[in-house]
C-alpha cells in the first residue's frame, strides 16, 4: 500500500494555510491579530436574505434532496441579473447552472472538460483554483500574464505557436483576483475572437462583478456578440451579497460546456440547501440597494487603506476594483520572499496578509491586502505596520 497519490503528489503545501495556522495560534494565545489576509466579508447578508432563508426552512418539505443543477427559479433569477447588469440574454434551462460557490463550479468543469495531459492557458499569479483545478484533474498549466497588455497577448500565440498539444481551455480572470486588474469591453472583443480562430474555450472569473470603483462597473465578457460560442463566466453571490459561508455561485454561457458541467455535478453533489437557494432568489430579485452599499463600504475601506499605509511608509497602489489590493514588499524588504515578510509582519505587528507566492511563482515579491475590516482596524493597522517598519528595516 503507497501514501504516494497521484493527484496529492501534483499538489505543493498550500503556503496561503502557513500564515492561517500561524494566525489562529496567535489569537488562541489571546493576542489581537488584524486580519486582512483571507477575502471574508465582515458584513451579513441583507435581512430579507435571512429572513427568506428562515421562512423556507421552516418549512417541513424543505428537507430532502435538491436540484444539483439548481432550482428553477434561482436559475431564472440569475439570467434576469445578467439582462439587467449586462443586457445578456440567458437561457435558465440550457445557459444556467448553479454551483456550490464559483471555486467548486471551476473545478467541477475542469473534471468535466480536461484530460490528462491537456494544456490549459492560466493567469500566474492567479487564484489558486484557476490552475490546481486542472492540475487535479490530470491536465497541464502554461502560464499567461495576468496583466492584460501587449505582452498578454504574445503569450497568447507563442502558446498556440509552441504548445504540444495546443492548448484548450483559457482561464481569465478579471477583475483580478489577486491582483485586482481590470479590462475593458474591446479586452473581451478581441480574445473572443482569438479564441475562436484558435478554438479554445474560455473559462471567464467574474466572481467581483460589483466590487467596481470611482464609477466604473466591470464589463462581462457574454457582452461580446457571438461570445457564447466559446465561453462561459462564473459569478458568486459570496462577495455582492456577503454570503460567503452560504455557497452559492453560477456558471452561465456556453449550453455545451454548461451542459458538461451540469452532468458532472449531477454525479457529485445534489444541489445546495434548498432554503439557500430560495434566499439566493430573494437576494437576486429583491431590492439592490446594498449592493451599492457594499460597494461604497469597500471604497471607503480601500481610499482609508491606500491613504494610512501609504503614510506609514508603505506605498500601496489603489485598486479600481475587488476586495484586494496587491502591493510590493515595501522598502527595505525586498529580499525576505513574500512568505518570511508575511510571517513576521503577523508575528511583529498583528497584521496577517496573504503571501504572494500563495498566488504562483509571479507573486512573490507581493503580498495580498483584503479591506476585510473597517475603517478604525484598518487605520490600527496602518499603525502597526509603521512600527513595524521602523524596527525590522534592513539596511
Amino acid at each position: 500500500m503507497s501514501d504516494e497519490f497521484y493527484r496529492i503528489k501534483r499538489m505543493p503545501p498550500y503556503v496561503i494555510a502557513e500564515v492561517n495556522a500561524m494566525r489562529h495560534a496567535a489569537r488562541q494565545a489571546g493576542r489581537d491579530i488584524i486580519d486582512l489576509g483571507m477575502g471574508n466579508p465582515d458584513q451579513p447578508p441583507p435581512q430579507h436574505v435571512i429572513d427568506k432563508l428562515c421562512e423556507v426552512a421552516a418549512k417541513p418539505t424543505a428537507h430532502g434532496y435538491s436540484q444539483s443543477k439548481g432550482i428553477p427559479g434561482l436559475r431564472k433569477a440569475q439570467a434576469n441579473y445578467y439582462g439587467r447588469r449586462f443586457n445578456v440574454d440567458l437561457d435558465p434551462e440550457r445557459e444556467v447552472v448553479v454551483t456550490m460557490g464559483s471555486k467548486e463550479g471551476l473545478s467541477s468543469m475542469a473534471t468535466a472538460i480536461s484530460a490528462p495531459g491537456d494544456v490549459i492557458l492560466a493567469p500566474s499569479p492567479a487564484y489558486p483554483i484557476h490552475t490546481y483545478g486542472f492540475i487535479i484533474a490530470g491536465a497541464t498549466i502554461r502560464s499567461v500574464p495576468t496583466t492584460p497588455d501587449e505582452r498578454y497577448w504574445k503569450a497568447l500565440d507563442n502558446a498556440m505557436a509552441y504548445t504540444v498539444p495546443r492548448p484548450t481551455v483559457l482561464v481569465v480572470n478579471y477583475p483580478s483576483n489577486p491582483t485586482a486588474e481590470t479590462v475593458d469591453l474591446a479586452f473581451y472583443e478581441r480574445l473572443v475572437a482569438w479564441a475562436r480562430e484558435n478554438r479554445v474555450w474560455i473559462l471567464s472569473d467574474l466572481a467581483y462583478s460589483e466590487l467596481y470603483y470611482d464609477g466604473k462597473p466591470t464589463r462581462s465578457i457574454l457582452e461580446v456578440p457571438r461570445a457564447k460560442d466559446v465561453a462561459v463566466e462564473f459569478t458568486s453571490m459570496s462577495k455582492t451579497f456577503s454570503m460567503a459561508g452560504w455557497r452559492i455561485g453560477f456558471c452561465v454561457g456556453n449550453p455545451e460546456l454548461v451542459a458538461a458541467l451540469t452532468r458532472v455535478k449531477s454525479y457529485l453533489d445534489y444541489g445546495a440547501f434548498t432554503p439557500i437557494q430560495a434566499a439566493a432568489c430573494a437576494a437576486l430579485n429583491g431590492p439592490q440597494d446594498v449592493v451599492e452599499e457594499n460597494r461604497l463600504r469597500y471604497q471607503s475601506r480601500r481610499d482609508v487603506m491606500v491613504e494610512s499605509f501609504t503614510r506609514a511608509g508603505w506605498p500601496i497602489p489603489n485598486p479600481p476594483a475587488s476586495m484586494f489590493t496587491w502591493a510590493e514588499l515595501p522598502p527595505g524588504f525586498e529580499d525576505m520572499g513574500s512568505l518570511e515578510f508575511s510571517k513576521q509582519l503577523l508575528e511583529h505587528a498583528g497584521v496577517a496578509v496573504a503571501a504572494g507566492v500563495g498566488f504562483g511563482e509571479e507573486g512573490e515579491g507581493f503580498v495580498r491586502i483584503a479591506m476585510v475590516e473597517n475603517e478604525q482596524r484598518i487605520r490600527q493597522a496602518a499603525r502597526n505596520v509603521k512600527r513595524f517598519l521602523a524596527e525590522h528595516a534592513r539596511g
